[in-house]
């Protein structure tokens, strides 16, 4: 099932399960010993679908500046492969133009992600860079042009 929900609207065992899920894929999983847990999540809308009381996928979408940002991205290692990272992104761009009709909308992205991003309209918008040890780009899909 798909949940869309705000911090405040998140129980503690929806929670634990996205922190859980997080670290297991960007902090063990990618060797990247960072503070996985910030404020951000205070502002966000979760994006999550869960299966057998387990999360599979993630994204969040907060408002910063003048985009919509999307972030932490992510399919559990044994729902890859599967097509539900096309969906969970598609899902949340679908949510974006609902809440935030018009708005531009920014990505940091790991730059193996490149393509996978501009099939959905993203254009690259910096050089590679290392970000935790890992190369990552910026990515912006411009205002009003959601495909």
């Amino acid at each position: 099932m798909w949940n869309y929900m705000a911090f405040e609207e998140l129980s503690a065992l929806e929670l634990q399960r996205i922190y859980k899920v997080r670290v297991a894929v960007f902090v063990v999983e990618q060797n990247c010993p960072y503070p996985e847990v910030d404020d951000v999540d205070l502002i966000s809308t979760h994006i999550f679908k869960e299966e057998n009381n387990e999360l599979s996928a993630y994204m969040r979408v907060f408002p910063k500046e003048d985009m919509i940002h999307i972030g932490r991205v992510l399919v559990d290692q044994d729902h890859r492969k599967s097509g539900l990272g096309r969906e969970l992104v598609a899902r949340g761009m679908e949510y974006i133009e609902t809440i935030y009709p018009g708005m531009a909308i920014y990505a940091q992205a790991q730059a193996h992600l490149e393509d996978f991003y501009k099939s959905f309209g993203f254009e690259t918008v910096s050089e590679v860079y290392l970000e935790d040890n890992i190369p990552h780009i910026d990515m912006v899909m411009p205002a009003g042009e959601m495909n």
